[in-house]
């Protein structure tokens, strides 16, 4: 497993889940060429670029090779590793028929080859170990979540971290855990009351 500070960008939910065995870091999904449309999504790959850098592994067909364009050119201040896999011709298990080109998917490639892509990029394991204690029920205990104005606050929070309006619990917290720990939450998520009594 390479345990990584930058967060990977894919195409898919399985390209995802493959990766998911090879890498420990966060994994951010584009659904394709939905990233064109989604502001938010692409805000939020824009905070990890300028923040931490992110690590871009597209499909090796001409539609990864427009989304990972499309990514470098939307994150341009930002640190941007490319992740490349080779051209591998076949069919994922789960589909009924080869991509248009043929060619495997990054869901497709095998752990190894996946690893030693990331070894082509010059990406091996950081030495920060991720120690964030940040779960739901952090933020539930914090008032972020279960509460009649915690999507106020949560908000609060987002804008003083510069993070998208609009990110789902999950996505927040994979945020956060790249940024703090529950300690440093608690006090960010005080400050934030202070400024205004009402929530």
């Amino acid at each position: 497993m390479i345990k990584i500070d930058e967060a990977v960008i894919v195409e898919g939910k399985y390209d995802k889940i493959k990766l998911s065995s090879v890498v420990d870091a966060v994994i951010i999904v584009t659904n394709g060429f939905r990233i064109f449309k989604d502001k938010e999504k692409l805000g939020l790959i824009r905070y990890y670029a300028e923040k931490t850098g992110i690590v871009i592994l597209t499909d090796s067909d001409s539609a990864g090779r427009k989304i990972r364009g499309y990514i470098k050119g939307a994150t341009s201040n930002g640190r941007v590793k490319n992740v490349y896999i080779p051209d591998v011709f076949g069919k994922e298990k789960r589909k009924t028929k080869p991509s248009a080109e043929g060619k495997l998917g990054v869901e497709g490639i095998d752990v190894k080859t996946l690893e030693q892509a990331f070894a082509k990029a010059g990406i091996t394991s950081s030495e920060r170990e991720k120690t964030s204690d940040i779960t739901k029920a952090t933020l539930f205990e914090l008032g972020l979540s279960g509460r009649p104005n915690s999507s106020e606050l949560r908000e609060k929070l987002q804008a003083s971290l510069g993070l998208p309006k609009l990110l789902s619990a999950t996505a927040l917290i994979e945020v956060l855990r790249t940024m703090t720990d529950s300690k440093g939450l608690a006090e960010m998520t005080e400050r934030l009351k202070g400024e205004n009594d009402g929530i």
